[in-house]
């Protein structure tokens, strides 16, 4: 990727740990591995990471590692990247684009949707706007699931991003809303619906940015698929308890994911990502 200047919206928290935190654990929810990447409902998943009282925080000097040093810039650049993007985007359908706050954390972090350990991995947080990411997420994206590459990170960043997105349109408000009146499973397709929207979003923004400023190189794309395609909802349940549920996805299949990412990409338009009006996924 040939990517530009830095956002200026990057806040570094690595320097704070919590004692005595409560939390959750890949092995102590139904289907782990997908609450803990791409964060489906954070309200809900946080609010489970609280659990055993309440953390005691210290501030201390944070020492990254030169890999860390590398996903830091690199990450700064794709959210200064989704911030020009997204404001042509929206400056073309009369609306003003309110740019995010993305948090570096290490360990554990506080947001307005509550208290969270690196286990639930990067998570949007529609009650401050702000993104959160434990920079160690992308070893493990990398090591256990091959899906590595600077475009397979920025999709990560990209994806987050778009529920950001949603939340600015009232999408998210709306979306909580019919889930809230759902029962589990209508619910948990409402969710799908949420995550694939945002995989298209993440594709709108490869689009522009390619178009306006050139930023893909040959493999860039294949990298982001092979990232979407690594977290589909069937590939973690395989991987976590042996088989396949749908009726308890809350991301979509990799099938399904790849798919929404690249109409995104190939359409380049908002109108392109209703996975809601969507007779089929």
């Amino acid at each position: 990727m040939r990517l530009g200047r830095e956002s200026s919206n990057v806040e570094d928290r690595r320097g704070i740990r919590f004692k005595g935190a409560g939390g959750i654990g890949l092995g102590t929810i139904l289907l782990a591995l997908v609450a803990a990447y791409f964060g489906a409902d954070p309200t809900v998943i946080l609010q489970q990471a609280q659990q055993g009282g309440q953390p005691q925080q210290q501030e201390g000097p944070y020492q990254e590692s030169a890999a860390e040093a590398q996903s830091r810039q690199l990450v700064s650049q794709v959210l200064a990247d989704t911030e020009d993007a997204w404001g042509q985007i929206f400056s073309s359908i009369g609306r003003t684009y309110e740019q995010p706050k993305l948090v570096l954390f290490n360990g554990a972090v506080e947001s307005a949707c509550g208290f969270a350990q690196a286990a639930v991995g990067p998570f949007y947080c529609p009650g401050d706007h702000q993104v959160y990411i434990d920079l160690s997420f992308y070893d493990e994206l990398r090591s256990r699931f091959g899906a590595s590459g600077d475009f397979a990170q920025a999709y990560v960043i990209a994806h987050e991003v778009g529920h950001h997105v949603q939340t600015l349109l009232g999408i998210s408000d709306q979306a909580h809303a019919a889930r809230s009146r759902a029962g589990e499973v209508e619910s948990n397709a409402i969710s799908v619906r949420m995550e694939l929207q945002a995989d298209c979003f993440a594709g709108i923004w490869a689009h522009n940015a390619d178009q306006a400023r050139n930023v893909l190189e040959t493999g860039d794309i294949e990298e982001g698929l092979n990232a979407a395609a690594a977290i589909g909802d069937d590939r973690l349940q395989k991987q976590s308890q042996g088989y396949i549920a749908p009726e308890s996805f809350t991301h979509g299949s990799s099938e399904q994911r790849v798919r929404w990412f690249k109409r995104g990409f190939e359409a380049g338009t908002i109108e392109a990502c209703d996975t809601f009006g969507a007779r089929s996924l």
